[in-house]
């Protein structure tokens, strides 16, 4: 399976996270919001609260979907949900954890073979997470040395990307090549809160260290003007790199 099936489209590599309780918030938010300036991001909240027919209702705004859900189980159930999803309006991307093993993300990569739209990411380590918090669960090392061991086996496993913070983003870019998608959460401005993010990055600072899409939540969802907020981040996204294909 070819892994990268085709560039980042320039114009929308902000995906907002539609972290929401219920769908009418959410909704109200993508009626604000461009969908030809960028995706959206359904997570588990808003999935488990609403189910696939919130799905149909963004994607019939024009939405692409990023649905977050992170599926980590044997390989069989985990094949089983990624072809379920595959089915459902609007989905453009799916995530697994990697730590799920190797079994478990070729059986991932193989449910999405033939379908050309999707695109299946590994998630290594949250971006919620920091040294201490591995050794906490029994992982010896760092998060970087833990990012780059997921990642080389997503990789090898025949994903198309991954999530991951923007901080490890240069060195995966440069472990992996340029065929991998790179995902990256925790995006803050300097005067933008990190709420429970410990590994944050700016817009610019992301997309120069290799990162192919930023997935943006509260600095956008919780502006007081959703789509200014959304044009700041992609001016300086386009003004840093105005050649960006």
């Amino acid at each position: 399976m070819s892994r990268h099936l085709s560039p980042p489209d320039s114009e929308k590599r902000i995906i907002i996270a539609l972290d929401f309780a219920g769908e009418a918030d959410a909704l109200r938010l993508l009626d604000r919001l461009d969908p030809a300036k960028c995706r959206a991001k359904i997570g588990k909240e808003l999935f488990t609260a609403c189910g696939p027919g919130l799905l149909r209702q963004v994607h019939g705004r024009g939405f692409e979907i990023f649905l977050d859900l992170k599926f980590h189980d044997i390989p069989n159930t985990v094949a089983g949900a990624i072809a379920a999803a595959a089915a459902l309006p609007g989905v453009w991307m799916l995530n697994v954890h990697a730590s799920g093993g190797r079994a478990m993300l070729e059986a991932a990569a193989e449910s999405a073979r033939g379908e050309r739209h999707l695109r299946i990411v590994g998630v290594t380590v949250l971006t919620s997470l920091n040294d201490g918090d591995l050794v906490q669960t029994g992982l010896a090392g760092s998060v970087r040395d833990q990012v780059l061991r997921l990642a080389r086996l997503c990789a090898s496993a025949g994903l198309h990307g991954l999530v991951c913070s923007a901080a490890e983003a240069a060195l995966l870019r440069r472990e992996l090549g340029p065929e991998m998608l790179l995902v990256t959460p925790g995006i803050r401005r300097p005067d933008d809160s990190p709420g429970d993010q410990k590994r944050v990055v700016g817009p610019a600072e992301a997309i120069a260290a290799g990162a192919d899409y930023l997935v943006v939540g509260r600095p956008i969802t919780r502006a007081k003007d959703p789509a200014a907020a959304l044009e700041t981040f992609r001016s300086e996204i386009h003004g840093n790199f105005p050649n960006l294909s």
